[in-house]
């Protein structure tokens, strides 16, 4: 026994030699071989796009047959931070109104990005019938396919003023037609635009949901219905606090595009209606309209906004990521 003893702390004592390893290995050639294709594919459509970037700190002129480089790099002077007082310089009200379209629907998407499609996995996962179900399920991602083109002329066939399927029910009932992309409706817009972002974008985010809630183990559920626990207590106690971690993962990630807007939803759902500009107007669609309506190039001023909403997207998702993993680091993205 005292021999026995012995021989395990002098195993214990005995330094532990580290075999050297070469810098490559055959099955890391051949794993690095592997992922080449990969990685120079996301490279050049990821990562080499970026290096338009330098427009926007430069006047860029593009001059007729010298070529894109020989025009930034010879052609066009630098100008510091000029392009980004394109967003400030102008008018004041206009600046608040598209800065605060952008985030008050990002953050009203955010929020009921989350809730509705939880609450409707959760719903869909309790269906006694699995045919049921799947159709619902269908049903409901179907609009994720989409364009926001084919959205945009749905929508006017109901809300057209002449010929929309409303206004022809109103008029069926003797009421008067309203003129849905004129005058007052304007208050109903921010409405119908959050609707049609959640119904187009719930069905992806229900998936995820759903996926999550069918690998949780059934062992648990029936556990709880030993103990009498109600549908509403195995939510509760059971399936909300396992999907905590995705939940958590859906909205860093959401909130990182949150000076991002959905530019085919906004600009097509309204038909870019001159009236509805203080609903509607986003960054993205502020940027849009001002390089079709501008007399000089406008190159360097899109690509500071796009850099400034890179910029602030990636600190907002850092910040958020570092407050979730506060929280519950087990939650965070990274």
């Amino acid at each position: 026994m005292a021999q026995g003893i012995q021989m395990e702390q002098m195993l214990k004592e005995r330094p532990v030699v580290k075999k050297k390893r070469g810098r490559f290995t055959l099955d890391d050639w051949q794993l690095f071989f592997l992922s080449l294709p990969t990685a120079l594919w996301y490279l050049s459509l990821c990562y080499l796009p970026m290096f338009g970037l330098v427009i926007a700190f430069k006047r860029y002129r593009p001059a007729a047959g010298k070529g894109f480089l020989w025009s930034l790099f010879v052609n066009s002077e630098w100008c510091g931070f000029d392009n980004f007082e394109f967003l400030f310089s102008t008018n004041a009200s206009r600046t608040y109104v598209m800065f605060r379209n952008t985030i008050c629907y990002n953050l009203t998407f955010i929020v009921l990005g989350v809730i509705v499609p939880v609450a409707l996995a959760i719903l869909i996962s309790q269906m006694y019938s699995k045919r049921m179900a799947k159709v619902c399920q269908t049903a409901m991602f179907l609009p994720h396919f989409l364009s926001w083109v084919v959205v945009g002329y749905f929508v006017f066939a109901f809300l057209s003023t002449d010929n929309g399927l409303v206004n022809r029910m109103l008029r069926a009932f003797g009421a008067q037609p309203v003129r849905w992309y004129q005058g007052e409706s304007i208050n109903y817009w921010p409405f119908f635009l959050v609707f049609f972002n959640l119904w187009k974008t719930m069905g992806y985010n229900m998936v995820v949901y759903m996926a999550s809630i069918s690998g949780i183990d059934g062992a648990l559920y029936e556990a709880a219905v030993i103990d009498g626990a109600s549908k509403s207590q195995q939510v509760r106690y059971i399936t909300l606090p396992l999907l905590r971690p995705i939940m958590s993962i859906m909205f860093i990630l959401a909130v990182g595009r949150i000076f991002n807007s959905d530019f085919g939803m906004f600009y097509h759902t309204t038909r870019n209606s001159s009236s509805l500009t203080n609903a509607f107007t986003t960054l993205d669609v502020y940027v849009y309209n001002a390089m079709f309506n501008s007399s000089k190039p406008v190159y360097g001023y899109i690509s500071a906004t796009g850099f400034l909403q890179s910029v602030l997207g990636c600190a907002t998702l850092l910040l958020t990521n570092l407050a979730v993993r506060r929280l519950d680091e087990d939650s965070s993205l990274f």
